[in-house]
């Protein structure tokens, strides 16, 4: 297993032993080593497996080994662990420099559905990219960024939201890597001056990945991202959401509106699309019908039709919202309000007696009103059909093993107030955060929800500041938000300024 030193270096932890034996035996036969120790090696042998591979194990092994039985699920995740990043590591830049570039002969011999783990081909570029694949998800990364420059080609992980380096090449291999990823996306090698899109559908042991690869052209090369969407993740229910007790409430209220327009807003990678989802589940019982529109379908739910946008064929949102209210839906889900188009239709989809889920790019809940103004709805219109707006973001949740605490020093007592008399917390690093002294995120969240008071007010055109006034009244900001999360020691003052430094810069005078 690896861990991630402060200076980005991968480093090894001696805990995991190197993988004794292909990937494919252990998969098949059932058997993988779960530890060494002086007096040779634990293995763990799965539920179903014939006892008979332990006398191959002793052999190959050439030491004394133990074994226990261990179910289905446990191995899946062992041998994930053990067999994830094998690759990564002893990729050399030797090795990649004797990688020849004829890549299109490799297209037809890659299925659609490819086992990362399971590779057992020797080019070293396509070994380097499963490795990064494989270590991008172990890690939990949602982008991974392959840099070119005309002096190197950096590789990027976004981990909680932060970029975070992790290889760096010779610019001469950009190439190369490209093309690969390129061909795992059926994405055309031989066009370089253009944008291109396209989807690789990977597994990772028993996890299966969804892989979206973005290419630009840039001066120093064509520059890749490629999203990571675990397709097992699924839908979280709505307590994990970590909204506050008064936010949670106004949710669920507004979810078992019969109709109406329920908004999530905020910038990209804040989890609007992760809050839609929970609030999906929660309605999914089996007596409504329940239809998405989304770009792309990131997690599958079982007994919800989910519609995949594409706009080469004319599958826009607007065009796959105006098709599915055909479908004779109780609720409807459209990824994103992003065009006038769209938002009339949802709008229309609304007053008609259907629930409406969407997501706004807006900073704060008050802005998705005058968005949607300038998108041309009418205010009558909105007044009537906007039942709840969630503003939120997500901050790094300060890991639990090294969190220190902080004075309440000049930076802090702005933003926490002169009667602050908590304990703060400071980020540290460690082995279980690899040394980023934070793990995980956490949301934080504000809802404006629409009586009649803000129905006039939003009817009557009023200002965004009016509206902001009469919806957080007697209810907690953002900013209150992220107070809280720091003065409960879930997160820390530099953390809450890089994500909320808008909201909180006027409160504080920074």
């Amino acid at each position: 297993m690896r861990s991630r030193a402060p200076g980005g270096v991968a480093t090894v932890n001696a805990s995991l032993p190197a993988p004794a034996w292909p990937y494919g035996f252990a998969h098949a036969r059932g058997v993988v080593v779960l530890r060494e120790s002086p007096e040779g090696f634990h293995l763990g042998l799965r539920a179903d497996a014939d006892p008979a591979v332990l006398l191959e194990a002793r052999r190959v092994l050439g030491r004394p080994v133990s074994f226990d039985r261990i179910d289905a699920t446990r191995f899946d995740r062992h041998l994930s662990e053990l067999y994830a990043d094998a690759d990564l590591g002893r990729t050399a830049e030797g090795e990649l420099a004797d990688a020849h570039a004829d890549l299109d002969a490799l297209a037809g011999d890659i299925p659609a559905t490819a086992d990362l783990l399971d590779s057992q081909d020797d080019a070293p570029v396509i070994r380097l990219i499963n490795g990064l694949l494989a270590e991008a998800a172990r890690l939990g990364a949602s982008d991974v960024h392959v840099e070119p420059s005309e002096r190197q080609l950096r590789i990027r992980f976004r981990i909680d939201g932060v970029m975070r380096q992790v290889l760096e090449l010779p610019t001469r291999m950009s190439p190369l890597l490209v093309s690969r990823v390129k061909v795992m996306a059926r994405l055309d090698i031989a066009e370089k001056r253009v944008p291109q899109d396209g989807r690789i559908s990977v597994s990772m042991g028993s996890r299966a990945l969804d892989v979206r690869v973005s290419t630009l052209p840039a001066r120093g090369g064509e520059r890749v991202v490629m999203r990571l969407l675990d397709k097992e993740q699924g839908a979280v229910p709505l307590p994990a959401l970590g909204m506050a007790a008064p936010v949670l409430r106004a949710y669920e209220h507004a979810l078992g509106l019969p109709n109406g327009i329920v908004l999530v807003c905020g910038p990209t990678g804040s989890g609007k699309t992760t809050t839609l989802y929970a609030g999906l589940s929660h309605l999914n019982d089996g007596h409504r019908t329940l239809l998405t529109v989304e770009d792309p379908v990131e997690y599958a739910i079982d007994g919800v039709g989910q519609t995949q946008v594409h706009a080469k064929v004319g599958m826009t949102f607007a065009a796959g919202l105006r098709a599915i209210l055909r479908q004779d839906p109780d609720i409807v889900m459209v990824g994103e309000i992003r065009d006038p188009e769209t938002a009339r239709i949802a709008v229309q989809a609304s007053l008609t007696g259907h629930l409406v889920l969407s997501t706004v790019h807006t900073n704060d809940a008050a802005g998705a009103v005058t968005r949607l103004r300038d998108m041309g709805i009418e205010p009558f219109l909105l007044a009537s059909t906007l039942r709840l707006v969630v503003a939120q973001r997500l901050v790094r949740r300060l890991c639990p093993h090294c969190r220190a605490p902080r004075p309440v020093d000049g930076l802090a007592r702005p933003l926490m107030g002169e009667a602050f008399e908590g304990v703060l917390f400071q980020a540290v690093g460690c082995d279980h955060c690899r040394h980023t002294g934070y793990a995980g995120r956490v949301g934080i969240h504000e809802a404006m929800a629409v009586d009649e008071r803000m129905r006039g007010l939003i009817g009557a055109d009023a200002s965004e500041d009016a509206i902001a006034a009469h919806a957080f009244a007697q209810a907690p900001r953002l900013a209150d938000a992220i107070r809280a999360r720091v003065a409960a020691g879930d997160t820390t003052i530099e953390e809450a300024l890089r994500v909320t430094r808008q909201e909180l810069a006027p409160d504080a005078g920074i």
